[in-house]
């Protein structure tokens, strides 16, 4: 059975994006990426939501080309990219991209395309289907739905030490409380911690 894991950038308060939805108040952490980068073998899908695909769109492509390529360098450290950027960038591009949107038809990145609406026994089908595991990033809308129909199986929290003031909180309008189990919290030089949870019961 293939797992759904979240992965998410959280504000210390509890935000995904600022108001404008960037994410340009990240803190780089190379062991993070490091990490990442061994981790993501693990897995060989994206689940977007359009918004955030879009974003992605306009980055990981170039990323995967040469260092000084245009929409190559690291988004939260100019004129850096590191190797272990290469390498998640690579698995990014080659990865199966499952899109929601209502209102774009057009997907050319690789391995991309459109799911129309959201269908939770669609899911459990692709859960149930042959694959490694299903990754989620940005998308709060989504993580709000499969969070509501029980399709994450992990849920994976930078927490950055910054405070937004203001921003878009990861999943709004819960229809109902769910207890979370940790698996483990992991701190990084630089201030940032990585929290690893299933959800309990």
């Amino acid at each position: 059975m293939r797992r759904i894991v979240m992965f998410n950038q959280v504000s210390a308060e509890g935000f995904f994006a600022s108001p404008d939805g960037m994410l340009d108040w990240v803190v780089p952490e190379p062991q993070l990426d490091a990490s990442a980068a061994d981790n993501l073998a693990g897995a060989d899908a994206i689940i977007f939501g359009r918004r955030t695909y879009e974003m992605f769109e306009s980055f990981w492509p170039g990323a995967a080309k040469d260092a000084h390529a245009a929409g190559a360098e690291d988004p939260h450290a100019p004129g850096e990219r590191s190797h272990d950027m290469s390498a998640i960038a690579r698995w990014i591009n080659e990865s199966a991209k499952l899109v929601f949107s209502t209102t774009r038809t057009d997907f050319p990145w690789q391995n991309s395309r459109v799911l129309p609406s959201f269908d939770p026994a669609e899911i459990e089908a692709l859960k149930a289907g042959p694959g490694k595991d299903i990754m989620v990033f940005g998308s709060g809308s989504i993580v709000a739905r499969l969070t509501e129909h029980g399709l994450i199986d992990e849920y994976q929290l930078i927490v950055q030490p910054v405070f937004l003031g203001a921003g878009r909180p990861l999943i709004e309008d819960a229809a109902q409380r769910r207890t979370l189990q940790l698996l483990e919290a992991t701190p990084y030089p630089s201030g940032i911690v990585r929290l690893r949870y299933a959800p309990k019961g």
